[in-house]
């Protein structure tokens, strides 16, 4: 089942990166960013309610919360960043180079969270980080 929301995760993504340079015309990127972050906190809200989890806030420690905090604010940079390099360059060049995240968070979950380093990983990095070159230039 993970694999079916990770598919509908890659068509939303790429839909939201289509939609978002599209609504970036003649609006600020920033602002841009925030009027989409107030969509998404009421989706994820909403859900939130929708779906019961509500109840499970009290059980969140305070490691939760520091992590999902420096989370929150690596996705708010990732969205700046993002949205500017949408507003300024071809949608069919930024959106590889920001794929690439593929590739740096294989290279931080074997850092970080310790996780194997498989030869499959390795070379299925090789050439996603190959792909991304070809795709940008």
């Amino acid at each position: 089942m993970w694999a079916v929301f990770a598919l509908f995760s890659a068509i939303f993504a790429a839909a939201t990166s289509i939609l978002a340079k599209i609504g970036l015309e003649n609006v600020n990127s920033n602002l841009a960013v925030a009027i989409r972050t107030v969509v998404v906190l009421a989706m994820a809200w909403g859900m939130v309610f929708i779906t019961g989890a509500h109840e499970g806030i009290a059980a969140i420690t305070r490691r939760n919360y520091v992590f999902l905090i420096f989370s929150g604010i690596a996705t708010g940079l990732s969205w700046l960043c993002y949205f500017r390099a949408l507003q300024m360059g071809p949608a069919s060049r930024v959106i590889p180079i920001d794929k690439s995240s593929v590739v740096f968070g294989m290279i931080l979950a074997f850092i970080i969270l310790q996780e194997t380093l498989t030869l499959k990983a390795v070379i299925g990095g090789a050439l996603i980080t190959i792909g991304t070159f070809v795709l940008i230039f």
